[in-house]
């Protein structure tokens, strides 16, 4: 019975609810919500919509929330506390303390409720996408992700609030929609599918390179084009609705002829869109949906001859009609979709601008050819040398032997070696944290993965509330079981981005946190001007953001270019004990420079911030302590 009564956990998931208009629920955020809930029959959450200051009559929900869905409305008051902490939409299980936040981390988890009360709706899993990775990394560092849960919602909800008035601009976030559309598509098995495609199309009678080259007639090209578009289509779209009837993709069984096997990778024709992401039918393309449905509602009613804009995402808009389900879930939240003439095309004529439009595809630095030492030199020359603040006390250790077994990072899976590595790490920031914390502070762990530091945390100041926060569920689970073993009752778990963290704070900590990541870290306490205890990670993933452009600080944006940062920082990794003992030196210097940067872009904030180098060095290749607090 015990297990029984876990596999029902009771869950609640919140929604905002501003107002309503146009058969719409705001923010856009809930109708998407909703419609997944619709899409995948999921009646196993308890709905809650919270009243914004903004909210008007709520009344009238009956008429456009789901069918079959009973829903209650409640103040934002009436949140739990670990709730009023987070943007929503969120889902919590009971007792309250642990909590999923921000659309993506709710909606994959819908997704995985619903199958797990019923294994036998494969198609809903599918939504994850390859390797259930759809819309996994975060909006930071994932533009497609940002475009999609973010930006938007966001950009269509002010269309729509603006189009009562007047005729406005169409969204910027619609044009990088249309411009992704019309990109080639990248699969696992790309290879594969562009040989049956090139296979397909010579067994239609039509050359690759007629259509590259100039045609001669005009007449012909365009009819050459036709006929090649009905061809390919097909192939793509065999691919993706054999997914959604759960058929095998169509395979070959004879080999290939000689000259399909022989062509060039550059010689194959490019795959084209179905859905948003490719091939396949995603979370991506449930996010799109209801916020696309209620921009082209506006701009066909008002402004038609705008369609002719974004031929790609109306054909996308009436090809998702066709996909099980969808229309049962569209009509049960009040969407009553469109239909078109077909007189709209798909090519890039009537639009010659889309290559000037931002992309959302992620911007990597090409590799950089020589070593730091000039830009250590140009540094130096500026007076900006490698420094490290003394560590405040190198031999301090917890009492190992003497705490409970499961606060230790033995209880975790790795070896013993790491384990006492980790140990060390936590001494360090532990040291640092209750040095700094006082009676009734709140202390956030960032990126806590399996909550080495929140768990001993918790356990070492009672007096304090613990929260972690994490993207990864599995990993903010084990903590979980961890803390319940050892009865911990200030501890509260958050699986979210940490930008839908929004509560006040007094400490962050993070260790490890990759990349951009410590720099949101920062970036979360300065807001809050709470203090900060950070060990960072994976130098080589910095890069510009949406939010960080870098060098950060004034004092090294006067000295270096962004390329000779990224040198910085592509060599601040090379501290593995593996490698040569100067080349690891020239690594723990670049390191320093990088979190120097950091320090004093802080100190421009009104922080004292120094860098200091954990004890004993051999506990971490990444051995920086960041310590901000604020003046």
């Amino acid at each position: 019975m015990k297990g029984i009564k876990k596999s029902i956990t009771e869950e609640y998931l919140y929604l905002d609810f501003s107002h309503q208009a146009e058969g719409c629920i705001f923010p856009l955020h809930t109708s998407v919500t909703l419609f997944l809930l619709s899409y995948c029959d999921c009646k196993i959450l308890k709905v809650c919509l919270v009243l914004t200051k903004e909210s008007t009559n709520s009344s009238l929900l009956k008429d456009i929330s789901p069918q079959d869905f009973e829903i209650e409305v409640i103040s934002r008051q009436e949140l739990p506390p670990i709730v009023q902490n987070c943007c929503l939409p969120a889902v919590v299980e009971r007792p309250d303390n642990f909590c999923r936040a921000g659309l993506a981390v709710v909606l994959r988890h819908i997704i995985q409720k619903s199958y797990d009360a019923d294994p036998s709706k494969k198609e809903i899993l599918e939504l994850l996408g390859f390797k259930k990775t759809c819309l996994k990394a975060c909006a930071e560092v994932s533009q497609w992700t940002r475009l999609c849960e973010l930006t938007i919602p966001l950009a269509i909800e002010n269309f729509l609030r603006e189009s009562s008035d007047h005729l406005p601009t169409i969204p910027v976030e619609i044009l990088q929609l249309e411009k992704k559309l019309s990109e080639p598509v990248r699969v696992h098995n790309d290879d594969k599918l562009r040989r049956q495609k090139l296979k397909q199309q010579k067994a239609a009678g039509i050359v690759h390179s007629l259509i590259k080259g100039k045609a001669k007639s005009k007449v012909h090209a365009q009819g050459a084009s036709e006929e090649l578009d009905s061809s390919s289509k097909s192939l793509e779209l065999k691919v993706a609705f054999s997914k959604l009837t759960v058929q095998e993709e169509p395979a070959t069984s004879n080999r290939e002829p000689s000259n399909i096997r022989k062509a060039k990778a550059s010689d194959l024709p490019p795959l084209e869109h179905v859905f948003a992401e490719g091939l396949y039918f995603t979370l991506a393309d449930i996010v799109l949906l209801p916020c696309v449905h209620h921009f082209l509602a506006i701009v066909c009613k008002k402004f038609s001859e705008k369609m002719i804009e974004f031929p790609l995402i109306v054909s996308w808009y009436q090809r998702i009609q066709e996909v099980p389900r969808v229309k049962t879930a569209a009509f049960k939240c009040g969407i009553q979709f469109l239909h078109f003439p077909e007189l709209l095309t798909t090519s890039n004529e009537h639009h010659p601008d889309i290559n000037e439009v931002p992309g959302v595809e992620e911007q990597n630095d090409p590799l950089f050819i020589g070593g730091p030492r000039p830009t250590m030199t140009k540094l130096m020359e500026k007076g900006i040398e490698v420094m490290f603040s003394p560590h405040p006390c190198p031999t301090w250790t917890l009492d190992w032997n003497g705490l409970p077994a499961a606060v230790s990072p033995k209880e975790g899976k790795m070896s013993s070696d790491r384990a006492l590595r980790k140990q060390q790490q936590l001494n360090n920031l532990v040291y640092v944290v209750i040095n700094q914390a006082k009676p009734g502070d709140r202390i956030v762990d960032f990126c806590s993965g399996g909550g080495h530091v929140g768990i001993v945390l918790a356990h070492m100041l009672p007096s304090c509330q613990i929260t972690l926060i994490e993207n990864k569920e599995l990993s903010l689970i084990r903590a979980k079981k961890r803390s319940d073993e050892l009865g911990l009752s200030n501890i509260w778990f958050i699986q979210a981005n940490m930008e839908y963290f929004t509560g006040m704070f007094n400490i962050g900590v993070a260790l490890h946190a990759c990349g951009v990541a410590t720099d949101m870290v920062i970036d979360h306490c300065i807001k809050t001007r709470a203090s900060f205890v950070t060990c960072p990670c994976c130098y080589g993933f910095i890069q510009n953001t949406s939010k960080f452009i870098f060098p950060k600080s004034e004092q090294f944006k006067k000295t270096l270019s962004y390329k000779e940062h990224m040198i910085l920082c592509r060599f601040a990794d090379q501290t593995a004990i593996q490698l040569p003992p100067q080349r690891r030196l020239v690594g723990k210097q670049c390191m320093c420079l990088v979190d120097l940067d950091r320090a004093r872009a802080a100190e421009e904030h009104g922080y004292s911030v120094q860098v200091i180098s954990m004890e004993p060095e051999s506990c971490s290749p990444k051995n920086n302590m960041i310590v901000g607090v604020p003046t």
